[in-house]
């Protein structure tokens, strides 16, 4: 008679208990992860909409700058209606107001994604819509700012679906209960050791209030005139006179299908070069603004002015361009294909200004004084970085009062030599 094998033991009931429990907490983990991650998801989808929404109409107005005035009236003064109310609220938010940030966790990077995104996106509408006439393309876009209540009652989450969570946030901190409703002043870390020594540094006490003064802020402020404001003033000076004063006037002969096939699928008439060079330029802005997030090294800090002597050189060949004419034979292709290269360079130019300039004013350290305070030296960087949006506003508003005489002044120069498509249109 043979012995029975001794082989392993079954598993008993509590070990499938266990293997039940286990499973269980498992899944439980596993769908309250893809709930945060949802959340998260529509948090960034909201405040991209956010960034999208806010800059979009200023481009399409921008763009559409030929239809909504006569053919008399500069179209710089679309530019200077459209961008002094933003001058006002740039003064006067980080130089005049004492706000606070009311959130824990800010966006930015969304938000900043989602303007950066307006550009390409509003130049783009308004060539798609242009056909259908400035009242029913103006008229359709005028709808699209309600898509701000509705991202903001139908896909934001609300704030306390993240009071309980304690996994990292959307830019990298962790949360608890106790620290969202205590902390009153949310930082902007620059680097990952920021970061880190943010989360070292954050105490579970509430954070006394810190408040900048005028004399504080203009100390803050001297340093910043000629290093960053003052490259970033002239970039925005020379760009937007050149998109409103010397743009409206850089127009050729309706190429041909035979002799140009590619331009002639673009151009039909010759109120097709206006919008052409606002979505070529738009295209370039949004990339090279996209320029550090793609991996593209920064400028170096001793070459933040370049950008603003190229728009410059930029500004004087198209004026020449415009005026006198580069190509004294030229049936109008060399032209055109000329002005393509130039404003898209003028773009590249003008988006490496500000996010060069953006970026290095982020990485600027607080004086011996303040470092020890770490409060303090986030105020000092938040307001930094407000105040900068100062020196393009300016820029921009100047250059619609300068674009008014020069539009006019150049449509008598190609009108005296014989050149008179600026009066049709």
């Amino acid at each position: 008679m043979r012995p029975l094998d001794s082989g392993p033991a079954g598993p008993t009931a509590f070990d499938r208990a266990s293997e039940v429990d286990d499973h269980e907490q498992l899944q439980n983990a596993m769908d309250e992860k893809g709930h945060e991650q949802r959340l998260y998801w529509r948090l960034g989808v909201s405040f991209f909409l956010f960034g999208l929404i806010n800059n979009v109409l200023y481009v399409i107005i921008l763009s559409a700058a030929l239809d909504l005035v006569p053919p008399s009236t500069p179209k710089g003064i679309i530019a200077f209606v459209n961008i002094a109310p933003a001058l006002v609220a740039k003064i006067g938010w980080p130089y005049l107001l004492k706000g606070r940030i009311r959130y824990t966790k800010r966006l930015i990077g969304y938000f900043a994604s989602g303007t950066g995104a307006a550009g390409l996106v509003g130049a783009f509408l308004w060539w798609e819509v242009r056909n259908l006439g400035v009242r029913v393309g103006v008229g359709l876009s005028s709808i699209m700012p309600w898509i701000i209540p509705i991202t903001y009652f139908f896909l934001l989450p609300h704030r306390s679906a993240f009071i309980c969570s304690a996994s990292p946030s959307a830019d990298g901190d962790a949360t608890t209960p106790a620290e969202d409703y205590s902390i009153t002043y949310t930082p902007l870390p620059t680097t990952e050791e920021e970061a880190e020594e943010e989360a070292r540094s954050t105490p579970s006490s509430p954070k006394r209030a810190v408040s900048l003064s005028a004399n504080d802020k203009w100390s803050l402020v001297k340093p910043l005139l000629i290093k960053y404001m003052l490259p970033l003033f002239i970039v925005y000076l020379f760009e937007y006179t050149i998109n409103q004063g010397i743009a409206p006037t850089l127009l050729y002969p309706v190429p041909n299908v035979e002799h140009h096939p590619v331009l002639s699928k673009f151009i039909h008439t010759i109120r097709d070069y206006y919008p052409l060079w606002q979505l070529v330029y738009q295209t370039t802005v949004f990339l090279s603004r996209s320029s550090i997030t793609l991996g593209i090294p920064p400028l170096p800090a001793s070459l933040l002015s370049l950008p603003a002597v190229l728009q410059a050189l930029i500004f004087a060949i198209l004026a020449f361009e415009s005026a006198v004419g580069l190509f004294s034979r030229d049936d109008g292709a060399v032209s055109i294909i000329t002005v393509f290269l130039l404003i898209s360079l003028e773009g590249f130019c003008g988006g490496l200004a500000y996010v060069n300039v953006f970026y290095r004013i982020n990485q600027e350290r607080s004086d011996s004084q303040s470092a020890h305070d770490l409060e303090r030296t986030k105020q000092e960087r938040e307001f930094r970085i407000g105040s900068i949006g100062f020196a393009d506003s300016c820029g921009i508003l100047l250059a619609a009062v300068v674009a008014v005489p020069m539009e006019v002044t150049l449509c008598r120069a190609q009108i005296s030599r014989g050149k008179t498509l600026c009066k049709g249109l």
